[in-house]
């Protein structure tokens, strides 16, 4: 049915909106939002930016097998690696986005949240606080104070880079778990 819209509503003949979406979809590495697809393609009407982005959807299901967009429930679109294609991607990539020490960083953040930053210099050493600092920066976590205590937890931004639906805690755990046993070999 969304197809037939697409196709009936000519946004096929937009090339270079819908280019431009693509672009913006590509290079931006998170979720962007209708309003956010609208002004990079040009236009003002978010409406129109969806069947774009929805329309894109669809070619890119039809044509690409390692890359898919999605739109995710809160009405933004991402671009990304379909989850069993990372490990190939890993290996040809010229610079990883985290270094192996902010990666188990993260990885602790995510599985124990909230978890403080003294509690993950304990398990992890001291070199921990500059792994926040960067993680920080790449808004994948956030912290909350309590009184002198940093209380860290990851942000929507987290899964949807990971491809993650932003769902419960148990569920993080689950995949995180899956991952694990996955690329380690455990059961």
């Amino acid at each position: 049915m969304i197809l037939k819209l697409l196709q009936d509503s000519n946004l096929d003949h937009d090339y270079d909106e819908k280019a431009r979406i693509e672009a913006a979809l590509y290079s931006s590495g998170r979720s962007l939002s209708p309003r956010e697809l609208a002004k990079a393609a040009g236009i003002t009407s978010s409406r129109k930016a969806i069947l774009h982005a929805r329309l894109l959807v669809q070619k890119s299901k039809e044509c690409l097998d390692a890359i898919e967009i999605v739109e995710h429930d809160d009405g933004k679109f991402i671009m990304q690696l379909k989850p069993e294609f990372y490990y190939v991607a890993t290996k040809f990539a010229t610079k990883p986005l985290l270094s192996k020490g902010a990666l188990k960083t993260l990885s602790h953040i995510a599985y124990f949240q909230p978890i403080s930053s003294s509690q993950l210099s304990r398990k992890l050493g001291a070199r921990v606080y500059h792994y926040l600092k960067q993680i920080e920066k790449l808004g994948l976590i956030h912290y909350t104070r309590n009184n002198r205590t940093k209380l860290y937890t990851t942000t929507s931004n987290f899964s949807d880079y990971f491809g993650l639906n932003n769902g419960s805690r148990e569920e993080l755990h689950k995949y995180l778990a899956q991952r694990l046993s996955k690329d380690t070999g455990a059961k």
